[in-house]
């Protein structure tokens, strides 16, 4: 069931991209080459989760890209106790699913060195407490401003790209809260991470 369920939001994150394309494409003069990238947060794996995102450089545009991603994991402790309301009050927190759109400036080229971006997107999460049974959901919003830094340490279009960012979340739905116990959702985020990427 989550398979399918994961396929249908790969399919839509892919017809979203290409309607972006088209877009582009419909406005540029010399519509040849559009590039492509893929790209993985491998935490997100090593956390229980997963993580896709596509990522397109539009036409005659050597710092610009645009994209569209999907993700989940759970949430290590040292990113609930950033919190200092929710440090060490034994809560497990679960990204259960996030979709974000991504807009990137790179100052050099796309995916060369030094960019800036920004991203907006939903993400819903499911939170367990030790101290009560059961479980909970609730959605956020999420905007986040965010830079890094793109390595290319092989011949190969394949690169790493680390970056950190610091954002703004709303609850829009559900509940933070469990029996007595409430999930504090702070108004501004931080997150750190890396991404490899592959372009064609």
């Amino acid at each position: 069931m989550r398979i399918m369920k994961n396929r249908k939001i790969i399919a839509l994150l892919v017809l979203c991209l290409s309607a972006i394309v088209s877009k582009v494409d419909a406005q540029t003069k010399n519509p040849k080459h559009l590039q492509f990238s893929v790209e993985i947060d491998p935490a997100t794996f090593a956390f229980k989760g997963y993580s896709l995102h596509l990522r397109m450089q539009p036409v005659g545009n050597d710092h610009l890209l645009l994209g569209v991603g999907t993700y989940a994991m759970d949430m290590p402790d040292v990113m609930v106790n950033l919190n200092e309301m929710n440090k060490e009050e034994g809560w497990e927190v679960r990204l259960n699913q996030g979709y974000s759109f991504f807009t990137e400036h790179h100052f050099s080229e796309v995916n060369r060195k030094w960019f800036i971006g920004g991203q907006a997107g939903i993400q819903q999460f499911k939170i367990k407490n030790d101290q009560v049974t059961g479980n909970s959901t609730f959605t956020n919003a999420l905007l986040m401003g965010y830079f890094g830094y793109t390595l290319r340490p092989f011949s190969l279009p394949l690169y790493i790209k680390p970056w950190a960012g610091v954002g703004y979340t709303h609850q829009l739905s559900g509940s933070s809260r469990l029996e007595q116990e409430h999930y504090d959702v702070a108004p501004m985020t931080m997150f750190a991470t890396l991404h490899v990427g592959y372009s064609f």
